[in-house]
C-alpha cells in the first residue's frame, strides 16, 4: 500500500501530480475507454494511492485522460494524469498500480507531471495500422494519394447524425514499410 496514513483526507489540496504511460494490450484492447477508466479507479483504490478528489456532492478522483484509444485498438502509449494528496515515489506507484490492474492494462512509466494540462502538451500521435491481405504496393499507392491530396473528407456518424470532416490536415506523415515479399 502506498498511503502512509490509514485514511488520507481526499478533499485536501493536491500536493503531487503524476503522469502515467500505460499500454492496452491483448484482450483488454476490446475494452471501452469508460471501462478502462473504471478499472484504473479500482486499481488506484486497491494500490492505496492517496488520490485527491473533486469537491461537491459526488466527489470523484482527480484523473485527467489524454484522449482514448478506440475500442478494439491496442496501444503502447496511452496517458493519464493523477493528482495526489500525499507525495509518493513514482517508481513504487508504478509497481503497485501495475499489480492492481487487470492483465492487459500495463503501467509502463510514472513521472512527475509538468505544468499545464496533459492535452496541451501532446502535439501528435503515432499510429501503426496493419491491413492483412492488402498488398504493400497497393497500400503505398493509396498512402501516396492521401499525402498528395489537399483534403480527405470522411463522413462520421455522431449522436447528432452524420458529420463530414476533413482528416487530411491531421495526417503529418505516413509510410508503408517495405516487406520481403514485395
Amino acid at each position: 500500500m502506498l498511503s502512509r496514513h490509514s485514511q488520507p483526507n481526499p478533499s485536501a489540496a493536491p500536493v503531487q501530480k503524476l503522469r502515467l504511460r500505460y499500454a492496452k494490450r491483448g484482450r483488454m484492447r476490446f475494452t471501452s475507454h469508460r471501462d478502462v477508466a473504471r478499472a484504473f479507479e479500482r486499481g488506484l483504490r486497491r494500490a492505496g494511492v492517496p488520490m485527491a478528489h473533486s469537491q461537491g456532492f459526488h466527489p470523484h478522483p482527480k484523473i485527467s485522460w489524454a484522449g482514448a484509444a478506440p475500442t478494439g485498438v491496442a496501444s503502447e502509449a496511452e496517458y493519464v494524469e493523477i493528482q495526489l494528496v500525499e507525495p509518493v515515489d513514482p517508481g513504487a506507484l508504478a509497481v503497485e498500480l501495475d499489480a492492481a490492474l487487470p492483465a492487459g492494462l500495463d503501467v509502463l512509466e510514472v513521472l512527475p507531471a509538468g505544468p499545464g494540462s496533459l492535452a496541451e502538451r501532446i502535439d501528435a500521435s503515432r499510429w501503426r495500422v496493419e491491413l492483412p491481405g492488402v498488398p504493400a504496393k497497393r497500400l503505398a499507392r493509396a498512402v501516396d494519394a492521401l499525402l498528395a491530396a489537399t483534403s480527405a473528407e470522411v463522413t462520421k456518424l455522431t449522436k447528432d447524425g452524420k458529420r463530414t470532416i476533413d482528416v487530411r490536415p491531421s495526417v503529418v506523415s505516413a509510410e508503408v514499410p517495405e516487406t520481403p515479399e514485395d
